[in-house]
């Protein structure tokens, strides 16, 4: 266990001047100080002035040029390092590294790490196939994700169930993603064989555990569909309906019935009957996070095609973490599919099917990303401030999933009684469709 002392002890010391801006520009201090880094902060001591201490998740981004570091604040304001001399090199790379340190303590929420850094050089590629970012870095293996760990530039986190395609040839391996990206990952030198058994063997747990999952859910199932349905329902992702049929029907059957014994009959059942039954979408798993050992199940209704009765555009999520029929749900929360001026322009169901099935990519990248959490979703910003969640504020920044889910959020639920709750859902429902505002969230009365 490290101290509160050890903690705040400073990783590097150096002498040089500096600048603060405002958020206007303006100058508002200068002069020569020391700069100290340490594990969570990094401080400026002016030879006559305040102390100016800076947390490293709210530095925005890290610029160099001419032996300057620049760095733009989340408040908007600028911090400009300069005169660093021979020191400037160490306390750069210090500075990069503690800050990503805090970047992924925060994106991965106190993950455990599988394997320790590997260096290698990386390319990644958008769903277009575009070069979106590329450099030298490193990798590190965590329980759920790989992570990408730029010299210069931003983390990268990719969960491993969004990986569709993994190969590895000429010292170099390359993967592909559900949305489309493409990450290449080369020049790894002697650790390029511990890393690929490594990586292969964290990815065949994951496949095992989906396995045994479903294999204690559904004993009967058969080997072909137990692999099929496994490879969908990795890590917890919610499958539709209408994939898993195609499988097997009757573990469509055993999943409902699993909602039921969750205690998310009620709920289910009633926004089963107001949505697209075929998109419905049902994901579970055990042991979340590795240190919880009950079960966590969660479901994707799509609501669309009934403007006539005053309810659309809407996908509802409802989670739990549940034993038997205990549950800890509380809460639904509603997205809208398309922005609320377009929705009225997709006069085909067919259409609005696509739009409704990347959505539920999209939701399920972000519920990976975010492990399950909720209240990144749905927290209004200025509660990101507060002490409690600020580790959400940077996962927010950086988590593009999480971005369009706060964008697309309409509000939530609570489960306060059955009536009030479906009264609740059918006031959210219509308000979403008269409102063309994208930006109002839905608040109870």
């Amino acid at each position: 266990m490290v101290s509160d002392e050890e903690e705040q002890k400073s990783v590097i010391e150096c002498s040089m001047s500096y600048a603060l801006l405002d958020e206007n520009g303006k100058q508002v201090a200068t002069g020569d100080c020391k700069g100290t880094i340490n594990k969570e902060y990094l401080t400026v001591y002016p030879k006559f002035g305040s102390i100016l201490p800076f947390h490293l998740r709210d530095i925005n981004e890290i610029e160099t040029e001419n032996y300057r570091i620049t760095l733009p604040i989340f408040s908007n304001e600028k911090l400009i390092l300069f005169n660093l001399g021979h020191c400037f090199e160490d306390f750069l790379r210090v500075l990069t590294d503690l800050r990503n340190e805090v970047i992924i303590k925060d994106l991965l929420m106190n993950e455990t790490a599988r394997k320790s850094d590997v260096n290698m050089e990386f390319t990644c590629y958008d769903e277009k196939g575009n070069e979106k970012q590329k450099g030298e870095g490193k990798i590190r293996l965590y329980e759920t994700g790989l992570v990408i760990i730029p010299q210069k530039g931003e983390v990268l986190r990719v969960p491993y169930s969004d990986i569709v395609n993994v190969s590895n040839e000429n010292y170099s391996v390359k993967i592909g993603t559900e949305l489309g990206e493409q990450y290449l990952f080369q020049k790894m030198g002697s650790e390029f064989d511990f890393f690929v058994k490594e990586f292969s063997d964290i990815y065949n747990e994951l496949q095992t555990k989906a396995v045994s999952s479903l294999k204690a859910l559904f004993p009967a199932i058969d080997s072909v569909s137990l692999r099929r349905v496994a490879a969908i329902m990795r890590e917890g992702k919610a499958a539709k309906r209408a994939d898993i049929e195609t499988i097997n029907p009757r573990l469509w059957q055993e999943l409902e019935k699993r909602i039921a014994t969750a205690g998310l009959n009620e709920s289910y059942t009633f926004l089963k009957e107001l949505g697209r039954q075929e998109r419905i979408a049902i994901g579970f798993k055990r042991g979340l996070m590795g240190d919880l050992t009950g079960e966590y199940i969660w479901f994707l209704v799509p609501i669309y095609g009934g403007s006539e009765k005053g309810y659309g555009n809407a996908v509802a999520m409802e989670a739990t973490e549940a034993t038997g029929e205990e549950s800890t749900g509380k809460a639904t929360y509603f997205f809208k599919i398309v922005g609320r001026k377009d929705y009225p322009n997709f006069k085909a169901i067919e259409e609005l099917d696509e739009e409704t099935d990347k959505l539920i990519r999209r939701i399920n990248r972000c519920m990976l990303d975010i492990n399950f959490r909720r209240e990144p979703i749905y927290l209004p910003d200025e509660r990101l401030e507060e002490a409690d969640y600020i580790k959400y504020k940077i996962a927010l920044q950086r988590i593009p999933s999480l971005q369009l889910l706060r964008t697309m959020y309409i509000g939530r639920v609570i489960h306060s009684s059955p009536e009030q709750w479906k009264s609740d859902v059918i006031e959210l429902l219509r308000f979403n469709l008269t409102t063309q505002d994208n930006a109002i969230k839905w608040k109870k009365q």
